[in-house]
C-alpha cells in the first residue's frame, strides 16, 4: 500500500514539474529590455525589377482568369514572386550591395491608378551592413511615377534588427509594355 500512495505522488509530482517546464517554453518573466539608445541610419540603393527575358528576377505566379488583362505584364490579381538585385546605380552592371527578396500582388483594376501591396526583405550582402536587411510591407502606389511615393518598414535583421522607418521610391524607369522597372529606394531606418 505505501508503494502505491508513493508511486502515485511521485506521478502527480511529476506531472506538476512538467507542466511547469512546459509553462516556462511558452513564455518567461517579463523584464526592462534596457535598448541603448536609438539610432536612425539612411540607406540609399537601385531595385531592379525585371519581369521580362530568359534571366528575369520576378515572376507571375498566379493570376485571376476573370480579371487578366492579356495586355498588361501586371494585371489585376496577379501574384509575383521577385528575387531582385539591389545596386548602387541605376545600371544593372553597377556594383551589386544585396537582394531584395518577396512577393507582390497588383491590387488596382485601373492601369492609371496602378498600385501593389508588396512584401520583401531587403537584404544587405556587403559592406558596413552584409548579413543585415530591412523588412518591408506596404501598399506601393506605382501609378504615381512622378512623384516620391513611401512604403513602411515593419522590421529588420542584424544591425536592423527592431527596424521601423519608411522608404521613399521614385521609379527610375519603368517600362508598361514589359513591366521592368528601376526604382530609387532611400530608406530611413530607426533600429537599436
Amino acid at each position: 500500500m505505501k508503494s502505491g500512495i508513493i508511486t502515485i505522488f511521485t506521478l502527480c509530482f511529476s506531472v506538476a514539474v512538467m507542466a511547469r517546464k512546459e509553462e516556462e517554453l511558452y513564455y518567461s518573466k517579463t523584464q526592462p529590455a534596457n535598448l541603448k539608445e536609438e539610432k536612425v541610419t539612411r540607406v540609399g540603393f537601385y531595385l531592379h525589377d525585371i519581369l521580362s527575358g530568359k534571366n528575369s528576377s520576378a515572376v507571375r505566379i498566379a493570376h485571376d482568369n476573370l480579371t487578366r488583362d492579356a495586355n498588361s505584364p501586371v494585371g489585376f490579381g496577379s501574384l509575383f514572386v521577385m528575387d531582385d538585385p539591389l545596386t548602387l546605380g541605376p545600371e544593372i552592371h553597377s556594383k551589386e550591395i544585396g537582394n531584395g527578396r518577396g512577393m507582390y500582388v497588383s491590387a488596382s483594376k485601373e492601369m492609371s491608378k496602378f498600385t501593389i501591396v508588396m512584401y520583401a526583405d531587403l537584404t544587405f550582402t556587403t559592406g558596413k551592413f552584409n548579413g543585415s536587411s530591412i523588412s518591408i510591407f506596404s501598399r506601393n502606389p506605382v501609378a504615381e511615377e512622378a512623384g516620391e511615393r513611401e512604403i513602411a518598414i515593419v522590421g529588420g535583421r542584424g544591425k536592423f534588427r527592431m527596424a521601423r522607418g519608411f522608404v521613399k521610391i521614385k521609379t527610375h524607369h519603368i517600362d508598361m509594355k514589359t513591366g521592368d522597372a528601376i526604382l530609387r529606394y532611400d530608406a530611413t531606418v530607426y533600429h537599436y
